[in-house]
């Protein structure tokens, strides 16, 4: 009876189900096919449907492209005219500006976007909103085909707009999936389930070959990759600590030994390499098995590291290896009936003419035919085949409807970034005597701040920051967001996490570039520090606002001019003025010019006085200067101890001419109380950090060696072991 039952609720091809799993009937024995037979039955199979049925895969994955249409709407309604808009970081009329040269044809292709008919604030916000209910619409599966085609439009005019604010995958990735999608989705205003319009086998192609390249091409392009990391297997070691935005949980992975990063790197390659072959080739056995790695891999990335919704989406497209067959038959296997009965479709019958008669079934097989062809392009470039090697008229071709962004290559986390840097917008209100730092609203600023959880979220400004402050580049993003925060823009101050200056305006924001390396578990436990923060140069000059309203860029090179034809009262004129507007580098400058006695006697004292406001001002470059001053007395008698004191604020900021200074007092004898311990464990330090070719790593290193032998031989083993502990213990 159990037997009988099984039988009775047979779902339509469960007999794809594993051998010895479902009804042992005996069948008549089938000739014996071979291997590559089977193989190429198998690959046929997977890229037209094999005559399964798609239904309920295409209804959960347009469900899924439709919530993370919602997502991306969202996300343009927050940050779309802080970006876009007339007053913001890159307003579209200037883009179209840069591009009138061009004829309208051909500037219509370097930025095919609905914005060229207005680019108004309100504008925006309702291409916005109208994006919103599209997305709404196909999550609430009404006329599917309608709602994609309005996705795509409208998120391409803004794509094609906001220039260095695309991201290189997110946004081409999306904008392909719903061009695909407007053929593979039902027709009809209310279809269903869409079981009278099933996907046509040509949709089911490029469904599924789109799928191929996202997973296969991905594993494909790392090993043809230039990146050392994937060659010595080291990428997972770095890929946390240098990605955009890692996890909490992506900074506890990455305190875990390099034996796991190498498992991390084989399940990459797993789900990249084998898992897509094993989906082509292997039938629903392996579609089932891609699926599950396809979806962990997915996942571990989604909990480890905030790539917006690329994770989430990459899991939705894993429903395409499905069919109904599939799922019946695994509903079946685990005694789930219920379910079974309601996944049971009808087998599939003939597939309905394309509305429109012939002429629409051949235009939708050219159109398929042409972006197979692109993205076939793509894929071979990615594969390591030189451009050179393209004809120059498919390659101009090709540079000609790239703007479109809708047919790719996919090469995910290819490269990483050499080291984590981030750019930080800091102001004053009183010419640069105290500064403030302007918070992201979810970038990590403080050591002591633990990495958040943003995805599927995407905070498209602060992912763009992050880019270009890793870059050598002067991109506009950064000095344009100066230049706004100064003028007090609603829309860009809205970026971030409150204002600073709500009792004064600044006058001058500078942009200070960092590097931020991630601690050890030993270092968060004692300091409650998640990250080690390196100041790493100013990202460009600052800008100060001017007594007319006006921003400039600070810019010594009219002084510069001047000093070195020998017109130095006017370049010291330039100086003043420039360090009076808030210009610190204008300052140092300007002390070096007293202390030379350029373009009058020499000036000490006033050298001395300018150094001394520069470090009450944080600098800490000025400090060390300052110790310089008290060690040989430059414009002040000598004094040790104070030059002590002044090279530790440096060294205790990261200075590791500073460190070295301390340790080469200690040598000598010159501390006050004497700390050889103190001393050494600086040197030591100086020569940890000081990694490198540059010049100054070098002077370092060469400087430190006589010192510390120097201490080294009078000191005892345990004092030794003490300092270097300490220095051990500097993060």
């Amino acid at each position: 009876m159990m037997r009988g039952d099984a039988r009775q609720h047979r779902q339509p091809g469960s007999d794809l189900i594993e051998p010895g799993s479902g009804d042992q009937r005996s069948e008549p024995t089938a000739p014996a096919v071979g291997l590559g037979a089977r193989l190429w039955k198998n690959c046929a199979a997977f890229f037209s449907g094999g005559g399964a049925s798609n239904l309920w895969p295409r209804w959960l994955f347009l469900r899924a492209v439709g919530l993370v249409y919602v997502l991306v709407f969202a996300g343009i309604a927050v940050e779309g005219e802080a970006i876009l808009g007339p007053s913001g970081l890159a307003p579209a009329k200037s883009l179209f500006r840069t591009l009138s040269s061009y004829s309208t044809v051909e500037a219509f292709f370097r930025a095919p976007t609905l914005l060229w008919v207005d680019a108004s604030a309100g504008t925006i916000t309702a291409l916005t909103w109208i994006g919103l209910a599209a997305a709404l619409a196909l999550v609430l599966n009404l006329w599917p085909r309608l709602a994609l085609s309005v996705c795509w439009l409208v998120f391409l005019s803004f794509v094609a707009a906001w220039g260095e604010y695309t991201p290189a995958q997110l946004d081409s990735l999306m904008l392909e999936v719903a061009l695909l999608c407007i053929p593979y989705a039902p027709a009809g205003l209310r279809p269903g389930l869409g079981a009278s319009s099933p996907p046509r086998p040509i949709m089911m192609f490029m469904m599924r070959w789109m799928l191929f390249r996202i997973m296969f091409g991905s594993g494909v392009v790392k090993i043809a990759s230039d990146d050392p990391h994937w060659r010595d297997l080291t990428a997972m070691d770095v890929m946390y600590e240098t990605s955009p935005s890692a996890t909490a949980i992506g900074y506890w992975v990455h305190q875990l030994p390099h034996a796991y990063h190498l498992f991390e790197v084989a399940v990459t390659f797993a789900a990249e390499i084998i898992a897509p072959l094993a989906a082509v080739f292997c039938g629903p056995w392996g579609r089932w098995r891609a699926l599950v790695v396809w979806v962990v891999f997915q996942l571990g990335i989604l909990l480890s590291c905030n790539f917006g919704w690329l994770n989430v989406a990459a899991i939705g497209f894993g429903l395409l290896l499905l069919d109904d067959q599939m799922i019946a038959a695994t509903a079946s296997r685990w005694r789930w009936r219920r379910l079974g009965a309601v996944l049971a479709t009808p087998a599939p019958g003939a597939v309905p003419a394309v509305a429109g008669g012939p002429w629409a079934r051949y235009g939708l097989r050219a159109a398929c035919g042409v972006h197979f062809a692109i993205t076939v392009y793509y894929f071979v470039l990615n594969a390591g085949v030189p451009e050179s090697v393209v004809p120059e008229g498919v390659a101009a071709t090709m540079k000609q409807i790239a703007s479109f962004r809708s047919a790719n290559g996919y090469y995910l986390y290819v490269n990483f970034h050499p080291a984590h840097f981030m750019v930080e917008f800091e102001g004053s209100n009183d010419r640069g005597k105290t500064w403030r730092s302007y918070r992201y609203r979810h970038l990590a600023q403080a050591v002591d701040e633990a990495p958040d959880f943003t995805a599927p979220w995407f905070p498209r400004y602060e992912n763009t920051v992050f880019m270009e402050s890793g870059r050598a580049g002067k991109m506009s993003v950064i000095p344009a967001t100066a230049q706004k925060l100064l003028l007090r823009n609603p829309d860009v101050m809205a970026l971030f996490d409150g204002d600073p200056f709500k009792d004064r305006p600044p006058n001058v924001i500078r942009m200070r570039r960092y590097r931020f390396t991630m601690t050890d578990i030993s270092t968060l436990r004692r300091t409650g520090h998640y990250w080690k923060k390196e100041f790493a140069g100013d990202y460009l000059p600052a800008i100060c606002l001017l007594e007319n309203g006006q921003t400039a860029q600070f810019d010594l090179a009219d002084a510069e001019t001047e000093l070195k034809a020998g017109n130095y009262r006017l370049a010291r004129a330039i100086f003043e003025t420039q360090f009076q507007l808030g210009n610190l580098d204008a300052g140092y400058r300007l002390a070096e010019v007293y202390a030379q006695g350029l373009g009058g006697p020499p000036e000490p004292a006033r050298a001395f006085a300018l150094l001394s406001d520069l470090a009450t001002r944080g600098e800490t470059t000025a400090s060390y200067n300052l110790g310089l001053c008290y060690e040989f007395g430059v414009g002040v008698a000598v004094d040790y101890a104070r030059a002590a004191e002044a090279y530790r604020r440096a060294a205790a900021d990261g200075s590791l001419p500073a460190m070295v200074a301390v340790g080469s007092l200690a040598a000598r004898d010159l501390l006050t109380p004497r700390n050889d311990v103190e001393g050494l464990a600086w040197l030591l330090t100086a020569a940890k950090l000081a990694t490198g070719d540059g010049a100054v790593a070098s002077r370092v290193r060469e400087q430190q060696a006589d010192p510390a032998k120097r201490l080294m031989g009078r000191m005892s083993a345990a004092d030794i072991t003490r300092a270097q502990a300490l220095a051990a213990s500097r993060d």
